[in-house]
């Protein structure tokens, strides 16, 4: 059974929680230890020989050290590029956070030392209309790392996720800046604003990167109070 596990979510669809969760895959795998991410769901997949695929899923399949077999990375693959929700309505399969928790707890009982499971969209993208993933969350009881997407308004939403995270009563084990918009104006100002509101440690800044190596996230990482 994991030892660490870990709940991923992001300001918004486009804060790079993929990223973000392939470079703390790397780090920890440089720690000797042994991972694995799931997305338990994603919108946007491709069919491939193989059925239907999504991209991010991929990524996390690649980056862990653990293979596990694609069905159990992401075990909710819906084809259409929307919210998950009117995706899995618009196919007849509704979704549900016991259910996407049971994909996962399953997946967990594998002999590994750290699990990230990245969420979709933000924090209170709906699953149904009665359920947020943010269920999904608090079903697994597992604390949450909130990936910034650097940008402008980017406080505002940092703060009322974080917010978020803890009235619904799980801990938030760190944050990450990742610098989508190179060209932020104040930056600096913006980051050290987060810093000190957010009650939670930063783990790294990620730089906007191009080319985008995982390498070079995970350097940008310090994984220690995760693991501590």
């Amino acid at each position: 059974m994991a030892k660490h596990a870990f709940f991923v979510t992001g300001t918004d669809t486009d804060a790079g929680k993929t990223l973000v969760t392939q470079g703390l895959l790397e780090a920890v795998n440089r720690a000797g230890l042994r991972t694995f991410g799931l997305k338990p769901v994603a919108a946007g997949c491709e069919q491939t020989p193989d059925g239907l695929q999504n991209d991010d899923a991929l990524k996390l399949q690649a980056a862990a050290n653990v293979k596990l077999p694609y069905e159990q990375v992401n075990p909710i693959a819906l084809e259409p590029a929307i919210a998950p929700h009117i995706a899995a309505q618009k196919i007849g399969k509704p979704l549900s956070a016991s259910r996407l928790a049971g994909y996962c707890q399953g997946a967990m009982l594998q002999p590994v030392d750290c699990v990230f499971i990245e969420g979709a969209g933000g924090w209170r993208v709906p699953l149904n209309s009665r359920e947020t993933l943010a269920q999904l969350a608090i079903e697994l009881n597992k604390p949450v790392i909130l990936v910034v997407g650097m940008k402008l308004g980017c406080i505002n939403h940092a703060l009322m996720t974080a917010e978020c995270i803890r009235r619904d009563g799980l801990t938030l084990a760190g944050w990450v800046a990742n610098r989508v918009d190179p060209e932020m104006s104040e930056f600096e100002a913006n980051l050290d604003t987060l810093k000190a509101m957010i009650p939670a440690p930063l783990l790294g800044v990620v730089e906007h990167l191009s080319p985008v190596t995982v390498d070079a996230v995970a350097d940008a990482l310090d994984i220690s109070p995760l693991l501590a």
